[in-house]
């Protein structure tokens, strides 16, 4: 698992309120945290996977919101109904890109397919356009900063995994800096993430004070560029 700070920056594309129509896109910006104080974003990457149900009833059990990062195809019928408990029970939905290859290495063409796909089955799956999405790897360049403005997307870093006793200390180590906010990082695929590492983070972070929200929340900002009805699988969903 990992936090962001003054070490890691987040590139913002600020949008308006997600509603029937697309909102106007603005020019990227730089953040390096959280804007909200005393709160806390736990972000997942790489579902949505089995645990997902577990992680969302423990969030829920706790009154706490998270924001999940999914990459690869996600039509079929288990990843559709993990995809629709999520968003369905009030966390954030985000995208990882759809075959979580190293962006600074792809084309134009390549790096915009790579967003769209995931923009395209979360619009069909749920109803909404993506305002977030996180580069595979934390590798961007400047054509991945364009395409991501372009296309309305906020971003962050990646990281590699962590053993649930690091990710446990890391938690506890960070709430003794007492920073005003905090933004995490975990992966959902691994079991002790969803029994071990994330019950122990929400119970340590609502101790120390921390209102746990979505990404967007912590930021200030909406977690969608549009929100419509999801779309009716005729079959034609296709990877």
């Amino acid at each position: 698992m990992k936090f962001f700070g003054s070490a890691t920056t987040l590139l913002a594309v600020s949008v308006g309120l997600a509603a029937a129509a697309p909102q106007s896109k603005r020019a990227g910006q730089t953040i390096y945290s959280c804007t909200q104080p005393n709160t806390a974003a736990i972000t997942f990457d790489d579902g949505p996977y089995d645990y997902i149900y577990d992680i969302v009833n423990t969030l829920n059990s706790k009154n706490a919101k998270a924001t999940f990062f999914f990459n690869r195809c996600i039509y079929d019928s288990d990843s559709q109904d993990r995809v629709k408990y999520a968003y369905n029970n009030g966390h954030q939905v985000a995208s990882h890109t759809w075959s979580h290859a190293n962006l600074a290495t792809l084309s134009w063409d390549q790096i915009n397919d790579e967003m769209w796909r995931v923009e395209q089955a979360l619009e069909r799956i749920v109803g909404v356009t993506p305002a977030y999405m996180r580069p595979p790897y934390g590798s961007f360049n400047d054509q991945v900063v364009s395409a991501a403005s372009q296309r309305g997307r906020t971003f962050s870093g990646d990281s590699t995994g962590s053993s649930a006793d690091q990710s446990k200390q890391a938690y506890t180590d960070k709430i003794n800096e007492h920073p005003s906010s905090i933004l995490a990082l975990n992966h959902e695929v691994y079991s002790t993430t969803a029994y071990d590492v994330i019950p122990n983070a929400i119970d340590q972070l609502q101790a120390a004070g921390y209102n746990l929200v979505t990404l967007a929340e912590c930021l200030g900002t909406q977690p969608y560029q549009n929100v419509g009805q999801p779309g009716s699988d005729d079959g034609s969903w296709t990877c």
